[in-house]
């Protein structure tokens, strides 16, 4: 098969397509035949620091999330077969990553593709549909009515966590770094959108909410913007961040602050999925790569202002 992947860490430019051996499912695992890899910042920390994970041996495919067609099923797998439409978010693989034309996970970690997504729009979504969800329903409990301000809302996580918020019934105030993306971010049922660059935040989270926000999702760095809007959050409300931001908010006396990580698993695809057909979920995609341009896609992640999320298409 052709797979990206690296022999040492270093920057963009380690990265090297080359064939490699099809891995071998285990007993739990599913062998996916991968259509299409999201390109995040989580593959790039991976790349500059392969020692994060414990199965780190070169050559390291990189990718941690992805869809595809399931082409084979370990021999204690029973909830998926040859042919199912599936996607995965699964970090640290015995064998390598997404940015490969097989990828072999332990099927904990996979769920069925939703109807109403492509296989594109699902391996690009997997990792931040998950953190998006799991932000608003599990760290902040957002219920109707409640006031939040979502910050960084035009990246991969935030076009996700807008929509999920306004499902649930939540008035959002939403943060972006350019005038190019208010529109976006407001097709996507935010009520307020500020250009956090240019902008008054200060302002605009007064007038959303005069009381203070009741949550606060901090989805991008910024320490002096992150400061200003812990700052709008009302005593006794909460603010959540996933980890890998940078730099992390500075807690504020009266108001809870949440790290948390994105978590797969059957249950949470299944809440997910239900999320994602309820909300007649959009997925912004900013820009698409060939599996032979992975170096060319990380460079892209890496200079930033991506609408949405990159996607490597693998076949």
């Amino acid at each position: 098969m052709q797979a990206a992947a690296i022999d040492h860490a270093g920057d963009a430019t380690a990265i090297v397509v080359r064939a490699l051996p099809v891995p071998t499912p285990a007993a739990d695992e599913v062998l996916i035949a991968v259509q299409a890899a999201g390109v995040a910042s989580w593959d790039v920390s991976l790349r500059e620091h392969p020692d994060m994970i414990k199965h780190n041996r070169f050559p390291l495919v990189l990718g941690t999330d992805g869809a595809g067609l399931v082409a084979a099923v370990g021999k204690d797998v029973h909830d998926f077969k040859v042919g199912d439409k599936v996607y995965s978010y699964s970090w640290d693989n015995s064998q390598g990553g997404f940015y490969a034309e097989y990828v072999a996970v332990p099927a904990s970690r996979v769920g069925p593709v939703p109807p109403g997504l492509t296989l594109k729009q699902a391996g690009a979504i997997a990792t931040t549909a998950l953190t998006a969800i799991q932000g608003i329903d599990d760290a902040l409990h957002l219920k109707k009515g409640q006031t939040v301000i979502i910050h960084g809302a035009a990246g991969g996580v935030g076009t996700l966590a807008v929509q999920f918020a306004r499902l649930r019934g939540a008035h959002i105030l939403a943060t972006v770094s350019s005038e190019d993306e208010i529109g976006l971010v407001k097709s996507l049922g935010a009520d307020t959108v500020v250009d956090g660059r240019h902008g008054d935040l200060v302002a605009a989270a007064h007038a959303f909410a005069p009381g203070g926000a009741d949550a606060l999702l901090v989805l991008a760095g910024g320490e002096a913007v992150q400061a200003q809007l812990m700052a709008a959050v009302r005593p006794g409300g909460a603010a959540a961040y996933p980890h890998g931001v940078h730099p992390v908010p500075k807690p504020r006396e009266g108001v809870t602050l949440i790290a948390y990580d994105a978590e797969p698993g059957a249950q949470e695809f299944a809440r997910l999925n239900q999320a994602i057909e309820e909300s007649h979920l959009q997925v912004p995609i900013g820009a698409e790569f060939p599996l032979a341009q992975a170096a060319q896609a990380q460079q892209r992640l890496e200079a930033g202002h991506v609408p949405g999320k990159i996607v490597l298409n693998i076949r």
